[in-house]
């Protein structure tokens, strides 16, 4: 398949800005770097994301594909992203078919910035396949230290979200963003080419797995899912929503994931036990 060109548009993730502390104090710290991109798809105004602008043209990717709105990176001439403008233009080869239709219907979600998913999302999701998949416990404490070990932004500056794709304990891409649904929709956009040259090849006992810093809402679910991973950590916990659809569709989420603790909330026969790895268990009053 042709893969679309792509511009290597590169933003500072950061700022250095005096701040006063408790004591009376002028400081100069770093913060994240946001900004707004607007994304164009044939000259047509989509929809303006807030984001930390590491890998924008795989964001408006996996953006495109996570809400259904394209079939295939083919599909896409180029992506072309300016920040002097902060905008996006999307060429598409044969345009997108009722693109006013689909885009119509948005249900806002809780996700950072201007996270929304497009309502057939919700329609669909019943119908994503998920691949045989299971994770050891040994393989999820490996995946919890590669993340303790990252060096990020969230380490130097502080409020962003990070998210990792990993195939078994294998760490594929690492992403931050200022909302968790940028995260992973650039880790999409980044898997969507991977396609059109060399699979990512993961097998039963090497899963795919998706972990993030933040909560596991619905639309983190739906996306995990709609990406082809069936297993998916998180540093927080779920909401009841996240929950059901996991629940319903056999996604397994393990929450509170730090150190040698978490809880596997949903499928947890996609995880493979070995609690003699966690070590002892404090007891009260000891």
């Amino acid at each position: 398949m042709t893969r679309p060109v792509l511009t290597d548009a590169r933003a500072p993730l950061t700022r250095s800005v005096e701040i006063l502390n408790e004591f009376g104090e002028t400081e100069t710290i770093s913060i994240p770097a946001e900004r707004d991109l607007t994304l164009y798809v044939d000259r047509r105004e989509l929809v303006t994301l807030m984001t930390l602008g590491a890998h924008p043209e795989w964001l408006v990717l996996g953006y495109l594909r996570n809400q259904r709105l394209v079939d295939s990176p083919a599909a896409i001439e180029s992506v072309t992203v300016d920040w002097e403008v902060n905008a996006a233009a999307v060429k598409t080869r044969d345009g997108i078919d009722r693109i006013e239709e689909r885009t119509a219907h948005r249900v806002v979600t809780t996700g950072c910035g201007q996270g929304s998913v497009f309502g057939h999302m919700m329609e669909e999701i019943d119908a994503s396949p998920l691949p045989e998949a299971r994770i050891t416990q040994k393989q999820l404490y490996g995946i919890v230290n590669a993340i303790r070990l990252q060096e990020t932004t969230y380490k130097s500056a502080g409020s962003v979200h990070g998210c990792a794709l990993f195939r078994g304990e294998e760490m594929l891409l690492f992403v931050e963003d200022v909302g968790r649904h940028n995260a992973i929709d650039t880790i999409a956009g980044w898997m969507w080419l991977r396609e059109l040259e060399a699979p990512l090849a993961p097998t039963r006992e090497q899963p795919l797995v998706f972990y993030t810093t933040g909560r596991l809402t619905s639309e983190m679910v739906i996306k995990s899912a709609q990406m082809g991973v069936a297993i998916v950590v998180s540093r927080s916990g779920t909401t009841q929503m996240g929950y059901e659809i996991a629940e319903r569709i056999g996604l397994c989420t393990i929450g509170r994931a730090t150190n040698r603790h978490f809880l596997c909330y949903t499928a947890p026969g996609r995880l493979a036990l070995q609690p003699e790895l966690a070590g002892n268990r404090l007891r009260a009053g000891a």
